[in-house]
């Protein structure tokens, strides 16, 4: 039997256990992953975070972050490996400050999705999360979506738009007779087509002038108090249907677990908000 260190974390309450790894030699099971993501057998938790030098990424990772001292290693708590996760980059961020692993204002953190270009602001963290792009562009600028979404809740398929940020999302706009906390998201909404990787789900409600309410069905996750990237996305589809105004590239996003910010700037997209570490301990993994 393995014991390890742990320590607690949450962004908005979307929380992760993060495994400090600092010599890169732990290789987390799927059956680990789920194990310590368990909110009953374990420690509990959206997802897993295995905190790892950068040498002991994927080939093509280091490649794409040399800058960058630490891997963020994310998983799923269904224990399926993840390109990323935005309020997990925050939280990761604050476990390398608090842990005097970086010591500067901005840090570079390697990710699967990607390098993620990290700042310390006076609410937490503002995470660049990169370029985002549209999953089906031709289809999207010829109808305003490309896709429809099924959920309980609503009596018929939603139109929808299908964004990419280093992981995959799907967004809808509800219209005004469906009431955002009415919708049952214990099970995955259908998406039609239905994505080769699966996606993030998000439905948006506009409350006022660059200011939407979101929840947001998790892949491999189910329904989250948050979710990061998928703030991102949901601001900027609901930027795009409004016609990209360039009076509107500040937004703010309610989540259940609290409240994110989100700026778009050209081609790409920030994240910023609050980060908590709120336990540690030891912990045995399964044998």
């Amino acid at each position: 039997m393995t014991t390890i260190d742990f320590v607690k974390g949450h962004g908005t309450q979307n929380d992760f256990v993060l495994v400090p790894d600092p010599e890169g030699r732990l290789a987390l099971t799927p059956r680990d992953v789920t194990y310590l993501a368990d909110r009953r057998a374990g420690i509990g938790g959206d997802g897993v975070i295995r905190v790892a030098p950068l040498s002991a990424a994927p080939d093509e990772v280091r490649e794409q972050c040399p800058d960058a001292k630490w891997f963020m290693d994310y998983r799923n708590s269904d224990g399926s490996v993840a390109e990323m996760c935005g309020n997990g980059t925050r939280v990761f961020a604050r476990y390398l400050v608090e842990q005097g692993l970086e010591t500067s204002d901005t840090f570079a953190i390697a990710t699967r999705a990607g390098r993620k270009e990290i700042t310390v602001v006076a609410d937490g963290f503002a995470t660049d999360l990169g370029p985002w792009r549209l999953a089906r562009e031709t289809e999207a600028n010829e109808r305003g979506m490309d896709s429809v979404v099924q959920v309980h809740g609503a009596p018929d398929p939603l139109p929808a738009l299908s964004l990419d940020l280093g992981n995959p999302h799907t967004v809808v706009a509800l219209p005004p007779q469906i009431d955002l906390s009415a919708l049952d998201l214990h099970t995955a909404p259908k998406v039609d087509p239905t994505p080769e990787h699966g996606t993030n789900v998000e439905f948006v409600r506009a409350i006022e002038h660059a200011h939407i309410s979101m929840r947001v069905h998790e892949r491999g996750v189910g329904e989250t108090r948050s979710c990061g990237t998928g703030a991102a996305a949901a601001a900027l589809a609901t930027w795009w249907w409004g016609g990209r105004p360039e009076d509107q590239l500040d937004w703010i996003v309610d989540v259940p677990g609290g409240r994110l910010g989100v700026h778009i700037a050209a081609d790409k997209v920030a994240l910023s908000g609050p980060a908590e570490l709120v336990a540690r301990g030891t912990v045995s993994l399964p044998g």
